[in-house]
């Protein structure tokens, strides 16, 4: 696969068409195989892109304008239908081989089962990764109902491949005991909330090299219905941004970024896709250095 043309497709707005010049790279991994609930996230990656047209150039939160950044829209993975094994597979090539261009990549979901790939390849270019977690769900689990290609175990497996103490969770919500259990006592857990437990936690990573992902489930419902395992009690879309802010106003050293589980059939008023464009806006200015 060609790292300038996973599909031709629509583009996120303002794109550049020149790979080899672009700092960052917007890649889809439109994958649902695993799912829990209700499926969907495959079109979440093109349908954020179509929102992003409505977009501001200018964002007045960091005073920086993506007419002034350098990204490349690489459209989506092309993935083979229904082997969740083979597409984390492609996911990982892709990843690998940004990383060997020196880009910055930055990933569209798809299930949160897609960001374990990326994790692995980013552990091997970083050994000293930390990952900041923010969602509804733990993503704790050895495996759902015997499977353990999930999307209910990506962080368990980074967890056990990168050391639950470099792995920083915010506004979990939802998980089973063992979940919660596990987390407090491996992961640096901080449930429930998000923008006040992560500015105290941010000045302990440094300037470490950390990978960041975002379930848009965080989201209370009335702020992002288009989600596949939607979870009452969450966040609102200004906290979200904040939390972004946060860390792009840190010491840390991004390298890289996701947001996953955007399903847009359930959500006919179009606002969940329009709040992760945003949100996508403000990590490629303030995450991309």
């Amino acid at each position: 696969m060609k790292l300038d043309q996973a599909y031709s497709g629509n583009v996120f707005i303002c794109s550049s068409e020149d790979y080899a010049s672009s700092k960052a790279v917007i890649y889809g991994m439109p994958m649902d195989f695993t799912v829990s609930y209700r499926p969907g996230s495959r079109f979440g990656p093109a349908r954020i892109r179509q929102a992003s047209v409505g977009l501001e150039e200018y964002s007045p939160y960091l005073d920086k304008s993506i007419l002034d950044a350098t990204y490349f829209d690489a459209g989506d993975l092309l993935l083979p239908f229904g082997n969740a094994g083979r597409s984390l597979e492609v996911i990982g090539e892709y990843v690998r081989g940004l990383l060997a261009d020196d880009k910055f990549p930055i990933g569209l979901g798809g299930e949160h089962l897609v960001t374990w790939p990326v994790i692995q390849a980013m552990y091997e270019k970083y050994p000293d990764l930390a990952l900041i977690h923010i969602d509804a769900h733990a993503d704790l689990r050895e495996h759902y109902e015997g499977e353990p290609l999930s999307h209910s175990t990506p962080v368990r497996k980074a967890a056990e491949l990168m050391g639950g103490k470099n792995i920083y969770q915010f506004g979990i919500r939802s998980g089973s005991k063992e979940e919660f259990l596990y987390g407090r006592e491996n992961i640096n857990f901080h449930p429930f909330d998000v923008a006040a437990p992560l500015k105290s936690a941010l000045p302990k990573l440094g300037h470490r090299p950390v990978y960041v992902t975002i379930d848009i489930d965080v989201l209370d419902p009335s702020c992002a219905p288009g989600t596949g395992t939607a979870e009452a009690g969450g966040i609102t879309s200004k906290e979200l941004l904040e939390a972004v802010h946060l860390i792009a106003g840190s010491d840390v050293n991004v390298v890289g970024c996701d947001l996953v589980e955007v399903a847009p059939i359930y959500d006919p008023t179009e606002q969940t896709q329009i709040v992760a464009a945003k949100l996508i806006r403000e990590m490629l200015l303030g995450f991309v250095k």
